[in-house]
Parts: structure tokens; C-alpha cells; sequence
């Protein structure tokens, strides 16, 4: 390409002050200075440890030749008419190891090059002889000394530019922007975005869709292998390939098995410059078994005797999960006797009476089908020596002895024997389980040989019968053993934990962009137990039957391009296995040749305030990576060193903004294609100052209060001045006034106490300023001459002296100023000290108001000038005239800097920050703070440095890893003492996975819960502060209903499993996504989950309107509601005539889902009437609308004539004939009550009778029943309330009282919580119509 990027150079040797840039072929002198200035370091370079070979390997074009040479041949840095010697030669001959590690390579190496150097050709002698460079002599020395070439000297710096060519040749990728302009134009192999899991278990009940997307312009193609054949999508009617996708979606919906179509599955996407392979997907139908029948006798036990009971699941795909039950449904009670292993036996430690009083039945739930399989019940008949089951022997403290039961040693029941092995592997979870009998029950106690159980990952389960260690480690092998004790003996079992690990990324192969001519490399680096084997391929052939590529050359896990061209542009995948898994990984390269662009808007303009520190952005993008040089002003010189600093990615940093640094800075970026350049204008600013800040004030009840505010800012800015109430917006009410510089508060209460703060803000900046208001209360009537006068604020102490001068305090003395009629109270000394915060005086210290002399407690080193304020009810003193100076003598410091942090800006830096010391605590001169870090629990040595502000990056740091920190204080006198060590982190960088696992169950028609399975924490790259999902609503299940797609979030902070997302449209089609959060943002997407939510009750009718066009009729319109959530099926009209408190008969109508008018013809012109209309869906009535029709105009004459009649009515014979013949009925009644009673007469009685609950059990023949979590009809044994609730009758007694509500779930004890309902035949739910009670499957029923 015939550039070198020898400021490359500088950043390999200094990460922290290095940018990337690009020489001429002809670098200018002072090009050639600062080259030679970096490179003549040896002791800074930092070459990560590599040996004479390591060192000499990384040069892997010069043996070829050319390239290198023919870079530096002819060039200026050679003594003028001399080539230079071939480099190359001298590196074979490995003369020079260019530095300082290779330098301390072992001395038997290095003598062995060099007298392979004596036996150089002689054509390679006689370059060399020709050949003499200048070595530089020490600091101020003008001499120049000539050395041989051969002489064992520190190489010349065109050497070590030469070896820098040679390593970094085989530099960093391009990384392309984000800026879609970009993405859009720039050709781009295949990349994998989506794909299913590796084992992909499906529902037969529902379609088959195997996941596949990818990205690359031009957009890719797709085909697929079945069982690494290739799959004929065409042949299949029953399979499709989603548009734009390569997902393929299995349709069963005209007939057809799912288990046909098991196998593995791969996905390939091309375009012309590749392919990209997704992994190799298992696809299994999952399976639900029956249970085999079987009849099972009788149990019998002797009391306190072990028993386990046996559940042998039918095996499933995936397993099912276990629970125990009664036969009636109610769940077995555990507890350290009784209790369920993990292989679903129930096991008893030793039987009880009690035990007999219920029968035990395994039952096993089915992910995917939705099924459960209940086997047949065990029953248990418990052999005794005390017959009688007394409750009160449970409580006995010898239980066991009140009942006649021998004790005795603990035994194990699982596992058995003594010791047993278990093998688990890397990253999962651990379970290791010992269940013991003996009398009384023992306990278990978990133990490590070696060590102790690492607290952050182990827990208990099952009653400490069992031992969890989440996220397993190699570090977590060796032996564990429990330990089961009783009050008669111990026993041990020893379990023997080997971890293996199928393979895991150590350096996951990246996408490879180069420019034409450059070098690079990929790199798969992945561990595991056994060790993994790596096998490369492109375009997903193996790379051994691929057609051979001279610039291609493989190395175990590497493989390296040299001098790639656009032909080179392919998808290789690494594929490394072993016998526990495999990782499959695509990484593309692709060669760009792209003229600088720039990324920004052009000719931005930049407002700061003068002396702050700004940075001008100047992003852009080109291959090769451009040079970018700053200029200001058209200046030809460039802007970099001083005050000015230029960062990698081309922002220009201006370490403290003065007036002349105003104007127009033009950034230049150029390559070998071209240039671009952009402009920002920089315009400084006056910072804002309040110059008369608001005083502290003390002010009666009931008088007038100022606060002054002055400010100075910027004319060409806009100010705003704002107060603050104990650090809160003041509300300015009527007795409060604002000025622009001042705050006025009339009639002052109690309430009125407190600190005020005066805001002075721009948009660029802003200052603030506090004052303390203190309130005094009223004070009695004057009893005196004095009290009758009127009161001021103190005068001004004055006089004030210094004596007894000591080395830590001093003793200053002050006359009082005039009281002014009102008592001193308080008086405050204030110092001021000239070296830090010269003219800024602090609160000292504060003494009553009846001394005038006070012993002052000083800090070394501190030149003080001291001031006296004087306070009394009215407020305080103008300060007094200023001391005369006293300056105490040095010490070393006695604290150091408070609230260290370490915390990271970027992934591979910390910044460590503290608070700086003030001038009374830095008790000398040249203050300073010694930084040290090193990682946590590594036992490295402490780096340090010394650093004079409050802040110092750490660079080249790992991402999120602990490091221990010291910040120590020093001054000329000395150090402080040995600080403590603070625990810092190294920056985020994004998270590397998604959740996984994620599971969407449907709540009700506006929510659904969620639950996933938690990352990995190496994955999160940080401090995990939520798992997050997003969602959109894609589509309503109403046709040509227009909905929003605008994306929404619900957080789930923490480390959550599960979560809830509510407020969700009804009758809707939603997708989801799942991403883990930490402190630097967002990772991966999760895969998208699609659900749909059911049919809810629609919104309220829109625009309700009641018109009455005259006295017979009312006129009703409305619109459709704006959400019907779900198919309409009509309207609802209920209306009631009123007249004040009296109220009429509510009628009802219903309407058409078509229907929007109805006319009301009246029956009484005089009453108003209220109409509430409701929607209807087939959920029911949504929400109602009421509105009122319009009163008459006359509406009190009607009124009255409605009461005339009433009375008219009153006065008539029939009516007054009506009541009389109502009054004589009910004397009669009463006097035939009373004869019945005093004769003694009884009234029958029936006696209700409980109905028995039925012994039916309505299962279904083979033991298994359906549950659904979307079927919510009414339930037998239950009743529907009035508002459509539903009541259960006779039985409380069901499995909601036992869970949340969410999905099937088991407690510790083996409880079964969960929802589910049953779809019955016909004939069944017609029989049970009688009955009342609730059989033993219906109380699972009643969870729905």
C-alpha cells in the first residue's frame, strides 16, 4: 500500500497517549524525531512477556521478503546514497531482540544468535559494514559517536520501526460505524443473527418452527441440511421458508406426524461473498407417556421402621417434573421425616401412626403436553405397640419412647453404602443428596474435605438433605461428605465430585475487516475437560478440501492473512468439540477500500465556559484508517501536545479553554484514497458568579427578610436565577417577592426557618450560593426601659489579638462590639488561609456570646488569618477586621482522602477518584497521593503512582474484574498512615448473553408472567441491574384495525427469574424480547417470543350524546369504542326515568354490534331520564358511559304539577277504600298469630342433612387428565355470583391455597402448586350436575 503506521508505534508502547495516525512514505523531521524518540525506549516497551522465538515468530512477512524491504528502501533515515541492509536478514540471523522481554530472554539464547551473527554471508557482512547509525548520548550532550552495526549496542531506531512494521502488520481489524448510511453501502458477508437452541424440543400438538436469520449485503440466501443432507424444502408441501428469513416453518394443520420430521437440522445463508453456518439443531418432539397400570397391596410397616416408596416415573421428553398427593388432592406434608428426593421417591425416615391416616400417590407433570399423570395410591398399615394415635405424644419431647419405638443409629437410604462419585459439568448446577433413617430422625450436615463450601454458591434444599452449588467451577471438585447424626450415633457418606466441562470460549473468533494489502489474524481459543479439538472451515467446507490461498496460512487456533486482497473475503467457522458438547463460531472477512468520510454534522458549533476543560468530536471512518490531523484557524501546523490532546478515535481535547483558544478548528482526515475534513466553530464563554452571595440572618416573627443575590454572567447567554428551601424548589407565594437579585419575604413565620440557596444558571453552567434563615419566636411585653427600645444587629467585634503562640493552637482575643439592645448570643471565628482557597474564610469554631477569648485548635502548615462574627436575636454582625497571620510548622499527613472509588469510564480502564484534602489537613507543602491498585485475591504485586489532582485511569484493565485500592496521602514531611484497601471495578463492557429459556404464560387478557433462566455471571460483563423486556403489539386480531408497534419495556430489577407485564391490549398479537442490563447498557436480544392475549371487554363507547328534540322522544347516537379488545357482539342501553329523590324502573335494551342510534319515546314528560350504555364482547360487558338527558326549561312548574297530582290522587274514593281494606287484612292476620301462640301451637322444622361427597372420581381411564391455563369456564360444584365471580360451594379446601397462581410450581415440601382446569365429556358433567361435592380431581379443577 506503501503507508507505514509507524504512530502505531507509540500506542503499542504508550496505550494512554497513543492515537492512531499514518506516515508519508517520506516521514518529515520531526516525523523522524518523534519516531526515533519513541523508539530509542527500551525500558517502556511492553511486549507481553515474549521470548527470542516469540519475538522473531511475530515477523511472519519478512522471511518472504519483500514487503518490508521494499517499505524502506531508499528512505531518508539511511545515510544519504546507502541503502539500507536487508532487515530481514538481520532478523534471521536474530542479532537484535527489539525489547526489553525479549532482552531478558535466557543468556544461552542470546549467545547462541550471536554467534550465528558471526557466521552472516558475506554479502550481509559487507551491508553491514556500509552501514553506521548514530547513537544518541545523554541529555545535553551535542557529541554524536559512530558504533559499529554488528556491536553490542541498543539497536538503531529504524530497527525497532522496522520490527514494529513487521508486528504491526498484523495490526487490528477496522471496526465499521454504526452509522446506517454506512452499514447500508459497505458489501458484507453472511452474518448469523437468530437460531434456534441446539436441542430444540417441540409440542406435537402445535407447528414446528426451527429459527434462522441473517444479515449481509447483499442480503443472503438459505438452504438447509437434514441430518447433514441436504433438506429439499420444495419437495415437502408441508414445509415453508418464511420470506427474507431462512426460518422453516412445519405445518401439521392438514394432517401429518411431527415425530417424522426428528433429526438434526442446519442452516446455511450465502451471498456471493460466503456463507454463514448456525448451529447444529437437535429436533425432538417432546413425549408424555402413560403410566403403566398396575395394583398395588397394601404397604405394611413396623412403626419408627424406614420406608421408601417408589414412584418410577414413565419417562418423558423432558422429564417430568414430581410431586406427591393424597388421592383426595391434598399434598403430602414434608419435613426432615418425611420428604421427596430427587429421583421422586418419597422417602420416610422412620413411619408413624399418623402416617396411616392418608394414602400417598405420585404424580407427574408434563412441560409440553400439559398433561399429569397420577399412578394409583400406596396405602400404609403401620404396625404398633401403642394402638391409640394421641395427638398430644407429637409435642412429647421423647415421642419416640412415649410410643414404644426403639431407637436407633442413623443408616443411609440414598445413596447407599459409604462413598459414591458424581460427575457434573462446568457451569451448571450441583446436586448432591443424602437421605438417612434412624430414630430419632436424624440431621444432616454438609462437609469439604480440604476446605470449606463456597458460601456464595452452595445452598440447602429438602430439609438440609440435600446440597446445591449453583454455576459449578473447576475449583468445586474433590470430596464432599454429610454427615447424618442422632442422639444414638453418626454415619458418613463420602461423594466423590469431578467436574468436567464441555467447551467454552476463551478468545470467540471476531468478524476480520481489513483494508487491500493489509495483515490480520483469527483466532479461536476455547477450553474444556477433556481439552477441545479446534477444526477450521470456510464457507462451510473444511478449510483442508478448500481451494489453496497463498495469503492463508493456518496455526493450531490461529489462522493468519497476509497482504489480503478482495478476492480474500470469506465466513470461515471454528468448530471446537469434545465429548461433552461442541461451540460453533462464524467470523467473516471482508476487505473494504473506502475514502475518508466523515461521521458528524458539518460545522458544528461548540459553547464552553472559559477555563473548563472540552472536548471537539470529530468521528469518521475510512480504509485504510486515515490519518487525522487538527488545525485551527487555517494555521498549517497541527494541534496536538500543550493544552491540546488527540485521541485515538479523533476528538481534540482542550485541557482548560482560555479566550484565545475562540475560533474555527478544522479536523483532516486522509488516507491513500483521498481526504475529508470537517469544521467546529468553538465559542467561549464568562462563567456565571453570584459576587454578593446572600448572608445568614437572624429575623423576628412577623418582619421583613432580604436576601440579596448578585450575579455576573455572560451577556450572550440567558440567565436565570432561581431559589432553593432546604435544598428544594422554594414556591414563591404572596409574601415572597423575587428580584433578579435579591429574594424578599414579608411577614416572617416560623415556618419561614431554614436554608435558602440562590441558583445562578445559564445553559452552559451555572453557580449557587446558601444562606441560613433562623426565626425567633415572640417574646413576652416589655417589663423594662431596655426591652421598650428598638433592637439592632451586633456591631462588629474588634481588636482582635493573637497570644500564646504554640505549634498546634493559638489564643485569640477580641473586644465586643455594641449589643445594640439585644444580648449577644453567639460568636463565630472564621479563618482564611492563602494557599489553597486564598479569600475564602470557613467557620472555625463557635463560643458563647459572654467570652471574648478563645483557645483555637490548628492544623499544621496552615498560614491562618482569623475573623470574629458576633450574633444576637436580630441577626449578626458585619465580620470583624482580619487577624494578622500565624503560620504553624509542617507534619506529615495524619488521615488520608476520604471516599475513594474505582470504578470504570470504558471496558478496559478504572478510574480511580477521591475526595482531595483541604488545606487544614494537608499539614505541608507539595500535597500528593500515592495510588495503588492490583487485582483482588491474585496476590500480584501493588502498581502505584503519585499523582497531585483527584483522579487516575488505570488502563488496559480486564472487563468488570475487583481490584484492591489504596490512596495514600504524602506530603514534603512524610506519608500519612497506611490507608485501607478499597474495592473497586474495572469497567462494563455490554452483556454477552440473553436470557434463556424465556416462557410466556398468559394471565388474563391484559397481562402475562414471565420467567427465564438467569445468565451466567461471567456473561454479564458487570454489575447486573436488570433483566429487561422488551415488547410490541404486532397486530390485533381484529381485521383492518390499525394498531401502534412502538416498542415498550417492563424492568425486572436485580436478580430475577420471573416477572409480570401488565397493561397489554386484549384480542392481540404481541412479540417479545428478553435482554440482561448492566451498568453499560443493553446486551444481546433474547429469542423473540410470540404470544397473544385473549378476548378482554371492550373500552367505552365513544362520544355518547343525548339530544331531545321536543317533550315525546329522546334522541341517543354514540361511536364505536375505541378498543373493542375482541369481537363485539353488541350494545347494552340501560335507562331510568328520575324527579329528584324519586326514581323510576330501569329498563333494558340491547342492540346490534351495528347499532349506534336509538330513540326513546317518553312516558312521563316531566321526569329526566339517565341512560348508561355499555359494549359487549363475548368476555362481557365492557366499560360504561353515562350521561343524562336535558333538564326542561321550567323544570320546577312540572315539579310542582307532579305533586298536585299526587294529591289529587290521594283525595279519591278508590284509593282511600284500597287502603282501608289492606289495614282490616292485617288486623286479622295479627289476631289469629296471637291466639296460635298462647294455645301453645308448634311449627314444623325440617332437619338438613349434609350431602356426603360423592366417591366417584371422574379420571379418565388411563390415569391422566388435560390442564389448560387458558380455560376459564365456570367449574362444577361452583356458583356464578351476580357480578360473575364464581364461588365454590361446600369445599374451601383446593390447591389455591397452596401457590401464587403461577405456573405448575413445587414447594420444598413436594406440594404442588399450580393452575389447572379439565375439559369434561358431555355425559360426565351432565351427571354431576346434582351433587355438591367436589371429587378429588375436581378440587385440581378449581384452580383455573
Amino acid at each position: 500500500m506503501g503507508v507505514t503506521r509507524s504512530r502505531e508505534a507509540r500506542n503499542y508502547f504508550d496505550s494512554t497517549q497513543g492515537r492512531a495516525a499514518v506516515f508519508s512514505l517520506r516521514p518529515t523531521f520531526r516525523e523522524k524525531k518523534d519516531l526515533a524518540g519513541i523508539l530509542l525506549r527500551p525500558k517502556s516497551a511492553s511486549w507481553d512477556g515474549l521470548g527470542p522465538k516469540k519475538c522473531l515468530a511475530s515477523l511472519p512477512t519478512c522471511p518472504h521478503g519483500g514487503r518490508l524491504r521494499r517499505r524502506w528502501m531508499n528512505q531518508t533515515m539511511a545515510p544519504s546514497g546507502e541503502r539500507l541492509i536487508d532487515l530481514c536478514a538481520i532478523w534471521d540471523a536474530g542479532v537484535y531482540l527489539p525489547s526489553a522481554a525479549c532482552n531478558r530472554a535466557s543468556s544461552g539464547v542470546a549467545r547462541k544468535r550471536l554467534n550465528e551473527a558471526e557466521k552472516l554471508s558475506s554479502v550481509q557482512e559487507a551491508q553491514l559494514k556500509r552501514l553506521e547509525v548514530t547513537r544518541p548520548r545523554v541529555l545535553g550532550s551535542r557529541e554524536r559517536g559512530q558504533v559499529p552495526r554488528m556491536a553490542r549496542q541498543p539497536p538503531p531506531p529504524w530497527v525497532h520501526a522496522a520490527f514494529l512494521l513487521c508486528l504491526l502488520s498484523l495490526g487490528g481489524a477496522i471496526e465499521i460505524p454504526m452509522d446506517p448510511s454506512i452499514q447500508n453501502e459497505l458489501t458484507q458477508p453472511p452474518t448469523i443473527t437468530k437460531q434456534s437452541v441446539k436441542d430444540h424440543i417441540v409440542d406435537p400438538r402445535d407447528n414446528i418452527l426451527i429459527e434462522c436469520e441473517a444479515k449481509g449485503n447483499p442480503a443472503p440466501s438459505f438452504h438447509w441440511t437434514r441430518n447433514s443432507r441436504f433438506f429439499n424444502i420444495a419437495k415437502d408441501p408441508r414445509v415453508s421458508m418464511r420470506r427474507r428469513s431462512g426460518t422453516l416453518v412445519i405445518d401439521f394443520r392438514s394432517g401429518g406426524r411431527p415425530e417424522e420430521y426428528e433429526g438434526e437440522y442446519q442452516c446455511f445463508a450465502r451471498n456471493k461473498f460466503g456463507t454463514a453456518l448456525s448451529n447444529r439443531i437437535r429436533l425432538q418432539v417432546s413425549k408424555s407417556p402413560l403410566w403403566p397400570k398396575e395394583n398395588l397391596d397394601p404397604v405394611v410397616v413396623q412403626e419408627g421402621a424406614p420406608l421408601t416408596l417408589q414412584c418410577n416415573p414413565p419417562p418423558g421428553l423432558p422429564s417430568p417434573v414430581i410431586f406427591w398427593m393424597s388421592s383426595s388432592m391434598e399434598p403430602i406434608t414434608q419435613d426432615k421425616r418425611v420428604s421427596q428426593g430427587h429421583n421422586g421417591d418419597l422417602y420416610f425416615s422412620n413411619v408413624m401412626l399418623q402416617d396411616m391416616q392418608t394414602d400417598y400417590s405420585c404424580n407427574a407433570r408434563f412441560h409440553f403436553t400439559h398433561t399429569i399423570q397420577q399412578k394409583n395410591p400406596f396405602t400404609l398399615k403401620v404396625l404398633t405397640n401403642h394402638p391409640y394415635n394421641d395427638s398430644s405424644l407429637r409435642n412429647h419431647p421423647d415421642m419416640y419412647s412415649a410410643r414404644g419405638v426403639a431407637e436407633r443409629t442413623p443408616s443411609f437410604m440414598y445413596p447407599q453404602g459409604t462413598a459414591s462419585s458424581q460427575m457434573v459439568l462446568r457451569g451448571m448446577d450441583l446436586l448432591l443428596e443424602c437421605i438417612a433413617s434412624g430414630v430419632p430422625t436424624p440431621d444432616i450436615a454438609w462437609y469439604k474435605k480440604g476446605g470449606d463450601l463456597p458460601s456464595d454458591k452452595a445452598k440447602f434444599e429438602n430439609f438440609n438433605k440435600a446440597l446445591r452449588i449453583t454455576n459449578v467451577s473447576e475449583e468445586d471438585s474433590g470430596e464432599y461428605f454429610c454427615l447424618a447424626s442422632n442422639k444414638m450415633g453418626s454415619i458418613r457418606h463420602t461423594i466423590s465430585v469431578r467436574v468436567k466441562a464441555a467447551p467454552y470460549w476463551l478468545d470467540e473468533p471476531k468478524n476480520l475487516i481489513l483494508a487491500p494489502g493489509e495483515d490480520g489474524r483469527l483466532v479461536c481459543r476455547a477450553n474444556g475437560n477433556p481439552k477441545p479439538t479446534v477444526q477450521w472451515m470456510v464457507n462451510g467446507e473444511p478449510l483442508q478440501s478448500a481451494p489453496p490461498n497463498p495469503n492463508r496460512e493456518v496455526a493450531g487456533d490461529t489462522i493468519i492473512f497476509r497482504d489480503t486482497q478482495i478476492s480474500s473475503r470469506a465466513v470461515y467457522q471454528c468448530n471446537t468439540s469434545n465429548e461433552h458438547g461442541y461451540l460453533l463460531a462464524n467470523a467473516f472477512v471482508s476487505v473494504l477500500d473506502v475514502p475518508p468520510r466523515m461521521l458528524s454534522p458539518r460545522n458544528q458549533l461548540i459553547r464552553v465556559i472559559l477555563y473548563n476543560r472540552t472536548r471537539l468530536d470529530c468521528p469518521f471512518f475510512g480504509s485504510p484508517i486515515p490519518t487525522l490531523r487538527w488545525f485551527k484557524n487555517g494555521q498549517g501546523s497541527n494541534l496536538d501536545g500543550g493544552n491540546y490532546h488527540v485521541y485515538e478515535n479523533g476528538s481534540l481535547e482542550i485541557k482548560m479553554i482560555r479566550k484565545e483558544d475562540q475560533g474555527i478548528y478544522t479536523c483532516v482526515a486522509t488516507n491513500i484514497l483521498g481526504k475529508a475534513e470537517n469544521q467546529v466553530r468553538l465559542e467561549v464563554k464568562d462563567p456565571t458568579r453570584i459576587y454578593r452571595m446572600p448572608e445568614d440572618q437572624v429575623a423576628k416573627r412577623g418582619t421583613t427578610v432580604q436576601l440579596e443575590c448578585r450575579v455576573k454572567h455572560d451577556p450572550s447567554l440567558k440567565l436565570t436565577v432561581s431559589w432553593l428551601k432546604d435544598d428544594e424548589p422554594l414556591y414563591i407565594g404572596n409574601r415572597m417577592k423575587k428580584e433578579d437579585d435579591s429574594l424578599t419575604i414579608f411577614g416572617v413565620a416560623e415556618r419561614d426557618q431554614g436554608s435558602y440557596t440562590c441558583v445562578a444558571s445559564t445553559e452552559l453552567d451555572q453557580d449557587l450560593a446558601k444562606a441560613y434563615l433562623t426565626v425567633l419566636a415572640d417574646q413576652a411585653t416589655p417589663t423594662n426601659r431596655l426591652a421598650a427600645l428598638p433592637k439592632g444587629r451586633p456591631d462588629r467585634p474588634r481588636d482582635l489579638e493573637l497570644t500564646d503562640l504554640a505549634e498546634r493552637s493559638v489564643r485569640l482575643t477580641w473586644i465586643p462590639g455594641d449589643a445594640n439592645n439585644s444580648p449577644i448570643t453567639d460568636y463565630v471565628v472564621q479563618f482564611e488561609e492563602d494557599q489553597f482557597q486564598p479569600g475564602v474564610w470557613h467557620d472555625h469554631s463557635k463560643y458563647p456570646g459572654s467570652v471574648n477569648s478563645a483557645v483555637l485548635r490548628l492544623s499544621p502548615y496552615v498560614n491562618y488569618q482569623f475573623r470574629v462574627i458576633a450574633i444576637n436575636e436580630v441577626g449578626s454582625s458585619h465580620p470583624s477586621l482580619p487577624s494578622e497571620r500565624y503560620r504553624t510548622s509542617g507534619a506529615p499527613p495524619e488521615s488520608n482522602p476520604g471516599d475513594v472509588k474505582g470504578e470504570g469510564t470504558r471496558k478496559n480502564n478504572m478510574e480511580i477518584t477521591w475526595t482531595p484534602m483541604n488545606a487544614t489537613s494537608a499539614f505541608g507543602p507539595n500535597l500528593r497521593y500515592i495510588v495503588k491498585w492490583r487485582r483482588r485475591e491474585t496476590r500480584e504485586a501493588w502498581n502505584n503512582v503519585t499523582v497531585w489532582g483527584s483522579r487516575y485511569v488505570v488502563g488496559q484493565t480486564p472487563v468488570y474484574v475487583p481490584y484492591e485500592i489504596r490512596v495514600q496521602a504524602e506530603n514534603d514531611f512524610g506519608k500519612g498512615p497506611e490507608p485501607e484497601s478499597v474495592i473497586g471495578y474495572s469497567g462494563e463492557d455490554y452483556p454477552r448473553a440473553a436470557p434463556t429459556e424465556v416462557k410466556v404464560r398468559v394471565m388474563n387478557s391484559t397481562a402475562i408472567s414471565l420467567q427465564w433462566n438467569r445468565v451466567y455471571s461471567d456473561t454479564v460483563q458487570g454489575q447486573l441491574r436488570e433483566y429487561r423486556a422488551y415488547y410490541w403489539r404486532e397486530s390485533s386480531l381484529l381485521k383492518n384495525l390499525w394498531v401502534s408497534q412502538k416498542r415498550q419495556q417492563a424492568s425486572f430489577p436485580g436478580d430475577r427469574l420471573r416477572g409480570m407485564v401488565s397493561r397489554l391490549f386484549p384480542y392481540s398479537n404481541y412479540k417479545l424480547e428478553m435482554v440482561v442490563v448492566n451498568g453499560r447498557g443493553d446486551g444481546p436480544r433474547s429469542e423473540t417470543k410470540e404470544f397473544t392475549t385473549p378476548e378482554g371487554v371492550p373500552s367505552a363507547p365513544r362520544r355518547f350524546r343525548v339530544r331531545q328534540p321536543n317533550l315525546e322522544t329522546i334522541n341517543l347516537e354514540w361511536d364505536h369504542p375505541e378498543h373493542p379488545n375482541g369481537i363485539m357482539i353488541g350494545y347494552t342501553l340501560k335507562y331510568v326515568a328520575f324527579n329528584g329523590t324519586k326514581v323510576g324502573k330501569q329498563i333494558v335494551e340491547n342492540f346490534s354490534p351495528n347499532q349506534t342510534k336509538f330513540t326513546v319515546q317518553r312516558t312521563d314528560p316531566v321526569s329526566r331520564y339517565r341512560f348508561t350504555l355499555s359494549a359487549r364482547t363475548q368476555v362481557g360487558s365492557g366499560e360504561a358511559v353515562t350521561e343524562e338527558s336535558p333538564a326542561p326549561p321550567n323544570e320546577a312548574t312540572p315539579t310542582a304539577a307532579y305533586t298536585n297530582n299526587q294529591a289529587d290522587i290521594a283525595t279519591q274514593g278508590w284509593f282511600i277504600g284500597l287502603m282501608c281494606a289492606i289495614a282490616l287484612l292485617v288486623l286479622i292476620l295479627l289476631i289469629v298469630c296471637f291466639i296460635k301462640r298462647s294455645r301453645g301451637g308448634k311449627y314444623p322444622v325440617r332437619e338438613k342433612k349434609d350431602v356426603p361427597l360423592g366417591p366417584e372420581d371422574p379420571k379418565e381411564e388411563d390415569g391422566s387428565f388435560d390442564y389448560s391455563d387458558e380455560d376459564n369456564k365456570p367449574l362444577q360444584g361452583s356458583q356464578t355470583s351476580l357480578d360473575g365471580t364464581i364461588k365454590q360451594q361446600e369445599s374451601d379446601d383446593s390447591l389455591v391455597d397452596y401457590g401464587e397462581g403461577g405456573e405448575g410450581q413445587f414447594n420444598e415440601d413436594g406440594s404442588f402448586i399450580g393452575q389447572y382446569t379439565v375439559k369434561k365429556d358431555k355425559e360426565e358433567t351432565e351427571g354431576n350436575e346434582s351433587s355438591e361435592a367436589t371429587s378429588p380431581v375436581n378440587a385440581i379443577y378449581s384452580l383455573a
